[in-house]
């Protein structure tokens, strides 16, 4: 029976510029790949490294990407090796077969959200009139499921945050931070109910997760065996389980980590 591997990719498996943690001396710091342009210009990386055991991955599990980005900011990602036959976008909003969207899965979800939380209406509204222009760079809406902000982290108040927190909470919402940008999610909308559902189709009987925000919680939940970096919200909590082991790399290099264990627990498994 197959392997299902399961990963967030922001921060976890690829890397922005400033995300890097390239600590070492620049002579010493690993050849890298770039997985993804933007406006034509290198936007996401991961090591030559890691790259090749992406590959390797591809031949001996089945490779789910598991992320919070929209369908649009996914398809401009170039990954190493085969085309997953899966992907979860959108925290699980729209599940991906063969690069097309499941009409069926997505309209599921839309039932599950109209009947369980406040709608993304409220929500806009509420981060319109409370968010200020000092610290405020950009508001977003993501495929109409949930919104987001970016931000300008030195100024935000972490005050403003924890209140955005326990008011999304009472309305069925839940909030995250990452870097320089501010997630309210509907708390229905969850990656790992999207994975379950590949793990289904997939006839998988061992799954293997990681990731490194508050959002990424419930995928390593609900995985047989999960990773997170040294980096990241996850990190910053001290956040674990039975199940999960905590990485001490931070930046590209744990994403190097992450897909070496991934390739040694697929085999294994």
């Amino acid at each position: 029976m197959p392997v299902l591997v399961a990963s967030d990719l922001d921060r976890t498996l690829i890397y922005s510029a400033a995300a890097l943690s390239l600590t070492m001396p620049d002579a010493r710091a690993p050849r890298l790949l770039c997985v993804e342009v933007h406006e034509a210009r290198p936007l996401s990386f991961m090591t030559e490294t890691a790259a090749q055991l992406l590959t390797d991955l591809g031949d001996t599990a089945v490779f789910v990407p598991t992320t919070t980005r929209t369908r649009k900011q996914y398809q401009r990602i170039n990954l190493p090796g085969p085309p997953p036959k899966y992907a979860i976008c959108a925290n699980g909003g729209h599940l991906l077969v063969d690069g097309a969207t499941d009409q069926d899965w997505h309209a599921s979800v839309l039932a599950r959200l109209a009947a369980e939380c406040a709608p993304l209406a409220e929500v806009q509204e509420h981060l319109t009139r409370t968010a200020d222009p000092l610290w405020l760079r950009k508001q977003r809406i993501a495929e109409d499921l949930f919104a987001y902000l970016v931000v300008e982290r030195e100024l935000l108040p972490e005050e403003w945050v924890k209140e955005l927190g326990a008011w999304a909470e009472n309305r069925g919402w839940t909030v995250s931070l990452q870097g320089r940008k501010i997630y309210a999610v509907p708390k229905p909308l969850t990656k790992s109910a999207a994975v379950h559902e590949v793990v289904r189709r997939a006839g998988a009987e061992l799954t293997l997760a990681a990731g490194d925000s508050l959002l990424d919680a419930d995928l390593l939940l609900a995985a047989d065996r999960g990773w997170r970096p040294g980096h990241g919200e996850l990190a910053d909590a001290a956040w674990t389980a039975p199940q999960i082991t905590a990485l001490p790399e931070r930046g590209v290099l744990a994403g190097e980590r992450i897909l070496r264990e991934f390739l040694k627990g697929s085999r294994l498994g």
